[in-house]
């Protein structure tokens, strides 16, 4: 049986799958040509390679192929059982000689179990099916993805574009082409809330250029760090790069961390992890608002408003916490949740809204921890909340789990006997941070997770373009839907 999914609906594909066609049809209009990007968990392509399209139609190993075209169809032939494991998803797209998708006619994605060879146009047992009804002025779109999730496939309906075509469709996943679009280009506003796998607003600089503007804020504050803070100069020059590469230089958000404060984060305070994450997400906060802080916020059993961490406290801040703070015997993530919603938005209260609450200026929210929540209905609901605020939640985890990044994020064989059970529980640990990640019933997706073995075992420019991967394509949606004004 068909499953008709709605925009940003998901499912998994049925048990066993490791072949599958991706039909992408249309009834009238514009003429389509398909594409398909191959991205590792940093949702970027390896290399050029990973970008199939009519130039480039199979990939190097042959899993991915578009094997037929016409004027109303195109198929794309997807062996799952063989992709590389550092490839986490899918992306399905199409894009126009310059018209807009907008104007094409009943197109939609069919994704159809394709267990060996046959007539493409007659494939297997059609598995899901997704119809775009809102497409615009957009002349490259994300129809949807294949994705992998604790080892199993899903398929999700995207419906996200972009006014600048196949040029921009790509350099947005990291391929390199010979003529970048206009910077004064933009992804189109979306028409409805949904998850938002594709574009980022703007999009990264060509090789060897940099905005003007940019420029002279980078030139500003390395002046300012040189006399404030010297060994923080690399590091935000750092977190710069990635912003950049986003097309979001320039712009500018409130940064809020949420540390995990439990008895099992012992070690990695005494080890300096903890100090260390902080002083990397503080220099985010610097590229983002020209205060130079973050505000900190701590929870166990119960939830803490710690103050600013800044420029001038940054260097002991974690040894001045653990001085006033001891560790707790709980992990209550709505503690933290409320009291942020509330310090940004004093009218929430913390508590339930249903209509969406506009500010000039977003708030970015690192959340930090090793463990699951134990209180999970009141987590759901601060974040069904906040989805009407312009809050965006990055949820980092520190142990093992399917969406593991970093050193270690390669799947190791899985034990049999009571060590496959122990690695079963070790890999759903953070299952609830996924729901959080992918539930339904918010105004707008608002968060975003992964997780890392040990905070240490990712670089710092890898760390940041982790950060940035879903923020931008909220900020999109915050803007069309008047959460975010003015910016």
């Amino acid at each position: 049986m068909t499953v008709v999914l709605p925009k940003g609906g998901n499912v998994p594909l049925p048990p066993g799958t490791g072949r599958v066609r991706v039909v992408v049809d249309s009834a009238a209009g514009p003429e389509l040509d398909g594409s398909v990007l191959l991205l590792t968990a940093s949702g970027r392509v390896r290399g050029d390679a990973d970008f199939v399209f009519y130039n480039q139609p199979r990939s190097i190993d042959g899993c991915v192929a578009i094997e037929e075209r016409s004027a109303r169809q195109e198929a794309v032939t997807v062996d799952l059982a063989r992709l590389p494991a550092e490839i986490s998803t899918v992306v399905v797209a199409v894009s126009t000689d310059g018209q807009p998708v907008g104007a094409v006619r009943g197109l939609h994605v069919r994704v159809h179990d394709a267990p060996g060879a046959g007539d493409l146009l007659t494939p297997g047992p059609e598995i899901v099916r997704f119809e775009v009804t809102d497409a615009g002025a957009e002349t490259a779109f994300v129809l949807g993805e294949l994705y992998r999730r604790s080892g199993r496939w899903k398929f999700r309906g995207v419906g996200q574009g972009w006014t600048s075509g196949l040029a921009g469709l790509a350099t947005s996943y990291g391929i390199t082409v010979d003529a970048p679009p206009s910077v004064a280009d933009r992804p189109p506003a979306p028409a409805g809330p949904g998850p938002l796998p594709g574009p980022a607003p703007g999009r990264p600089a060509a090789a060897g250029t940099r905005d003007p503007v940019s420029m002279a804020k980078a030139a500003r504050l390395e002046k300012q760090l040189a006399v404030a803070a010297p060994a923080m100069v690399d590091l935000v020059k750092r977190a710069g790069v990635s912003l950049r590469k986003k097309g979001m230089s320039e712009h500018r958000a409130r940064v809020a961390l949420c540390l995990d404060i439990s008895l099992s984060m012992s070690a990695l305070y005494s080890q300096g992890k903890v100090q260390r994450l902080c002083e990397r997400i503080l220099a985010l906060a610097v590229q983002f608002d020209d205060d130079g802080s973050c505000d900190v916020f701590t929870f166990g059993g119960r939830g803490h408003d710690e103050g600013p961490l800044d420029l001038r406290n940054y260097q002991d801040w974690v040894a001045g916490l653990r001085r006033h703070r001891k560790l707790e015997g709980a992990t209550n993530y709505a503690k933290a949740m409320g009291m942020v919603r509330q310090h940004y938005f004093p009218d929430s209260r913390g508590r339930q809204r249903s209509q969406p609450r506009p500010d000039h200026l977003p708030v970015y929210v690192m959340f930090v921890t090793d463990g699951q929540a134990t209180d999970k209905r009141a987590a759901r609901d601060q974040i069904t909340w906040a989805s009407y605020e312009p809050i965006f939640w990055q949820f980092m985890a520190i142990g093992r789990s399917s969406r593991n990044v970093g050193a270690g994020a390669a799947a190791s064989p899985r034990r049999s006997g009571l060590g496959g059970l122990v690695d079963r529980l070790l890999e759903s640990n953070f299952s609830f941070l996924e729901e959080l990640d992918e539930m339904t019933g918010r105004f707008l997706d608002n968060a975003n997770f992964f997780s890392v073995a040990d905070p240490t075992s990712i670089g710092d420019d890898q760390l940041f373009d982790l950060l940035m991967y879903e923020y931008p394509r909220w900020l999109t949606q915050a803007r069309a839907h008047g959460l975010v004004i003015g910016t």
